[in-house]
């Protein structure tokens, strides 16, 4: 159990740590050769060049202007300056409304905890009933909490009311910010420069047909249901193996420069290398001939595949992006049903071509119920095994389970700074490093599902784990870590002690939370700005890869917002600062400086850092509400079930109304806004279609969309696409290859021959 000099202890650790990485973020960011690395964003928009020149022999290395460092710490202002519309045209929605997560934890929190301190902290420290329970380990901090309230007391009124007073607030927050983000979504929509995805739709579950091949039935069949606005289609292929060959190929290129690098910087001696996996054993050859002769073999096998794709039936995928020639066409498309048949043709919104996840796009439909089902019996395998190893880790990191694992350590552990370094920062330090393979897995589980878009793929990863956070990081570390620890206590207790030990395990876990914060929340945050692993990486390959100035674009990573496993992140601390600001309110300071601290960095690295691979418009938006939501009812039901422990289970009928009252409000903001996240209006589509025929009449939306949903593995080589009707708008009468249509099995074509020419 923690003490309260414990928590200083950690505290002190992770505002030393996070100071120490904003400091040397600080030094590092100002010198020219790290310019790259602390903002790409600017160089990828073509705005900054090299650096400034600041010495004669280091000027390319180190910054001599030595005024420069008395504004070392000059980023901070510098990244709440720039107003919100500007950020939006800057770095796109999806960042703003990232942003304005950590500003909703703000406006929840600010309110609750000057509430919590005013009518709470006084409330509980003054009712002195933990040091009346025998053989029970409490801490100073435990006394601010609701636990040292006697049972039965009157006092627990002001909790329930301020209950109801958190509940409101944070309802009242979520519905104007629910609101407020719908509203900017449609603005952005309406004010949005022309994009592929705005006239295309992703028609799945093509049916198979004996007569026409998938392309020539796809455009059949959208010329014929969409004659006044289909304009042309780009089918699928399978080219995951073609894709292959290219990745290798290109990795084998990298290692070819990294030799001829080497080579030239020293011509005496020709590099070598073993034929063996990662060169690491085998027959050593010389390594410029050996990468030759490789990427010689792979041009070959490309060129191969490449033809196989081309003229293979079989390679051509049921599905394909279908462009309209207007917003509206394809809004009414992709929000329509097509088929008598509910389970062939099947149209939705294409994503951005950035967006797109082309290895998925080549699974069937019916495979892809199976693969979701699978991995849905994973994802409740991997949750709840999971909780096995985190409570034996969690055991171990604490005083009693290392001197029974470690005895000899004993006279060590038994010092007192080294007993506050242990209970204060070792728990929350364990529990982050068992943690850091987990969103990998996660996103693993989703690409096998099946999900055709990165921002789908990371919004399902985001569900992934915040569920396991929310069963293995809280509820996990509640029952594995308090229960575990008093349980000889529950065994040899009389039963109204034992109530009264239920009754305040769950506030007396608030210590571990406290110190979890500070690692994950504090010093992890400031290690996110260091941007210590692209600092090393962009070195070693501007050391061994780069010739070029567009190799050294290339060597720079700018990353992005890792919205799978961010937003998930934050929304365990709305969950933690839900839950104990009615039980413990002094662990809430902990979660605004997580959320002031996130939200000054993760501003930064948006302006000058991250590059987002795609644009969702704020698509995420409902995935964020509906995460508070459950974390505000969790709140409400724990906070009835130690009502319950507390000789006030009458009361506990009171708190009844909270839970029910919050699903009404989330049903209510799910029919008020979602709508605006899941569909696109027609009466905006036309408004844009309209502006955009009286200002450029001669557009050429065939030549814009031509190349748009391309596999990239074809675009830098010829590949022999179908071509598309020319003049459909013309011929009334679609022209087919279909000898006849008469007893057919085929749903689809009864629809599609209707005033098809035989």
């Amino acid at each position: 159990m923690a003490t309260l000099q414990d928590i200083g202890m950690s505290a002190a650790i992770n505002i030393l740590s996070a100071f120490s990485f904003l400091v040397a973020f600080a030094l590092l960011r100002l010198q020219p050769i790290n310019d790259r690395v602390y903002f790409p964003k600017w160089y990828l928009k073509g705005i900054r060049g090299s650096p400034t020149r600041s010495g004669a022999l280091v000027k390319n290395v180190v910054n001599l202007d030595f005024k420069t460092y008395i504004k070392f710490l000059n980023w901070m202002p510098a990244a709440l300056n720039m107003p919100e519309p500007e950020l939006t045209e800057h770095a796109g929605l999806d960042s703003t409304a990232f942003m304005r997560i950590y500003l909703l934890g703000l406006k929840i929190f600010i309110p609750i905890t000057l509430l919590a301190f005013v009518v709470l902290v006084p409330v509980n420290w003054t009712g002195n009933t933990l040091e009346g329970i025998k053989n029970l380990t409490f801490s100073n901090i435990d006394k601010l909490s609701i636990s040292n309230v006697p049972s039965g007391s009157n006092r627990f009124w002001a909790h329930l009311f301020m209950s109801y007073v958190f509940s409101y607030w944070t309802c009242y927050v979520l519905y104007h910010e629910y609101k407020t983000i719908a509203s900017m979504r449609l603005r952005y929509l309406a004010s949005e420069n022309r994009r592929p995805d705005q006239f295309t739709v992703l028609a799945k579950n093509v049916p198979p047909d004996p007569d026409e091949s998938v392309s020539e039935h796809v455009e059949h069949f959208f010329c014929v249901n969409h004659p006044d606005h289909y304009l042309m289609h780009q089918v699928v292929y399978n080219a995951n193996n073609l894709a292959k060959l290219v990745a290798k190929k290109k990795s084998m290129q990298n290692w070819l420069v990294y030799y001829q690098n080497k080579y030239e910087r020293n011509p005496t001696k020709k590099p070598t290398t073993k034929k063996g996996f990662w060169g690491l054993w085998g027959g050593r050859v010389d390594a410029i001939d050996y990468y030759s002769a490789e990427i010689d073999k792979l041009n070959l096998e490309e060129n191969t595949e490449r033809e196989r794709v081309a003229s293979d039936p079989r390679a051509t995928v049921h599905a394909a992006f279908v462009s309209f020639k207007t917003r509206w066409g394809a809004a009414v498309c992709a929000q329509t049903q097509q088929s008598s048949n509910p389970t062939i043709w099947l149209t939705e919104w294409a994503p951005q071509p950035s967006d797109v996840f082309w290895d998925n796009l080549a699974i069937p439909y019916v495979e892809l119920s199976v693969r979701r089902l699978l991995m849905a019996i994973c994802l409740f395998v991997l949750t709840f095994f999971f909780m096995i190893p985190i409570a034996f880790v969690q055991s171990l990191a604490n005083i009693e389970g290392i001197m029974k694992v470690l005895p000899f350590l004993k006279p060590l552990i038994e010092k007192k700074v080294v007993k506050s370094v242990i209970q204060g920062f070792l728990p929350g330090i364990v529990l982050k490093i068992f943690l850091i393979l987990l969103p990998s897995i996660l996103m693993t589980m989703s690409r096998i599902e099946g999900f055709t878009s990165l921002s789908s793929l990371e919004r399902r990863s985001a569900e992934k784990y915040h569920l396991f956070i929310l069963v293995n990081v809280f509820l996990g570390s509640i029952v594995t870590g308090t229960a575990f620890q008093q349980l000889e206590k529950f065994i040899n207790e009389p039963s109204t002690e034992f109530t009264k030990t239920v009754g305040v395990s769950i506030p007396m876990k608030a210590t571990f939370f406290m110190t979890y914060v500070m690692v994950d929340g504090w010093a992890g945050v400031a290690a996110e700005i260091l941007r210590l692993v692209p600092l090393v990486m962009f070195h070693l390959k501007n050391t061994f890869l780069v010739k070029t100035e567009q190799d050294r674009e290339q060597a720079m990573d700018p990353g992005c917002l890792d919205f799978a496993t961010s937003e998930p992140r934050i929304q365990f601390y709305f969950l933690v600062g839900l839950v104990y600001s009615a039980i413990t309110p002094v662990l809430l300071p902990f979660i605004l400086v997580f959320f002031a601290f996130s939200y000054m960095v993760f501003r930064h690295q948006i302006i000058n850092v991250y590059d987002q691979k795609y644009e969702s418009a704020a698509a995420f938006w409902p995935h964020v509400h509906r995460r508070v939501i459950t974390g505000l009812i969790i709140s409400q039901l724990l906070l009835m079930g130690l009502f319950s422990t507390k000789g006030v289970a009458k009361s506990t009928l009171l708190l009844i109304a909270q839970p029910i009252l919050t699903i009404w409000f989330h049903r209510f903001c799910k029919g008020r806004f979602e709508t605006a996240f899941m569909k696109l209006p027609l009466q905006e589509a036309m408004v844009k279609d309209t502006l955009e025929r009286a200002t450029e009449p001669n557009l050429n939306l065939r030549a814009y969309l031509k190349d748009a949903y391309v596999h990239p593995v074809f675009r830098s080589g010829e590949l022999e696409r179908p071509a598309t009707i020319d003049e459909e708008e013309s011929n009334p009468l679609v022209a087919t290859k279909r000898k006849s249509h008469r007893g057919s099995r085929h749903d689809s074509e009864a629809s599609s021959e209707v005033g098809a020419r035989i």
